[in-house]
């Protein structure tokens, strides 16, 4: 890739962030989010053999709800179509949970415990061993580990003026309190260039800023990029893992180029 950026964490958690990055095209900030949704790959289960299945649902049912549990993706120990063994086992009367799921791999497995699969009544019973496939999610949307990831412009609040003047009166007072919200989402940059995510003053500037006037605008080169997994891995190594995918392609067209 050719350029440089900067990339910020307004919010951090292992899930689910807001990152502020300065210094791309509206272009490359898609690029980013197109790649965290298609290009970064995760497990998912692909292929369910059932040993018996005396619950209400068919086969087909079960095995697509397994396909949708998230599972940890160590991406530096697998390649593409690499692929672990599960099994699942549970008796009724009881609910089948993702954390019921054995795995040959301790590093691929269920990525949270509580995912629902079905619930069994007495007698009824589900035994099954299934393969879980590496791949990406433009493949297969069950391959998404982004699974909310969005951006917009990062915009800069300025202060300018007083909305009612340096002779505020009661009236001046109520008129401000009924005043129409200006509603913002995402993150703000103010004046003094500090970063604050609009839900802490309710998504609303006349909260923040009271009685004043405003100059809102973008903020050049910059976005703010919401980002939540599935937990098959944290925010951080997908968008870096995204960004590096980006600069394989690029490599790898620019040696196609040259040949």
């Amino acid at each position: 890739m050719s350029g440089e950026f900067d990339a910020e964490f307004v919010e951090r958690g292992e899930r689910k962030s807001r990152i502020v990055v300065r210094g791309l095209t509206p272009a490359f900030a898609n690029g980013i989010r197109r790649a965290m949704v298609a290009d970064v790959p995760t497990f998912s289960i692909d292929t369910v053999r059932f040993v018996e299945n005396s619950s209400v649902m068919f086969d087909e049912m079960i095995g697509l709800r397994l396909g949708l549990v998230p599972l940890t993706t160590p991406l530096d120990d697998f390649e593409i179509g690499d692929e672990v063994t599960l099994a699942l086992d549970v008796s009724g009367p009881a609910t089948a949970y993702s954390g019921d799921i054995e795995t040959s791999d301790p590093m691929v497995e269920a990525a949270d415990a509580h995912v629902p699969i079905i619930e069994l009544k007495e007698g009824q019973r589900i035994e099954l061993e299934a393969d879980a496939v590496l791949d990406r999610g433009k493949e297969h949307a069950k391959h998404q580990g982004g699974v909310s990831v969005g951006y917009r412009h990062l915009q800069r609040v300025e202060v300018v003026g007083d909305d009612e003047g340096s002779n505020t009166t009661d009236a001046d007072a109520d008129a401000d309190a009924d005043a129409d919200p200006h509603v913002l989402r995402g993150v703000i940059e103010t004046d003094e260039g500090e970063l604050i995510a609009t839900d802490a003053f309710d998504n609303d500037l006349t909260n923040r800023y009271p009685g004043k006037e405003l100059r809102i605008e973008d903020v050049p080169g910059a976005f703010v990029f919401h980002v939540e997994t599935d937990g098959s891995f944290s925010v951080e190594e997908l968008f870096v893992r995204a960004v590096d995918s980006i600069g394989d392609r690029a490599g790898e067209l620019e040696t196609q180029v040259a040949v």
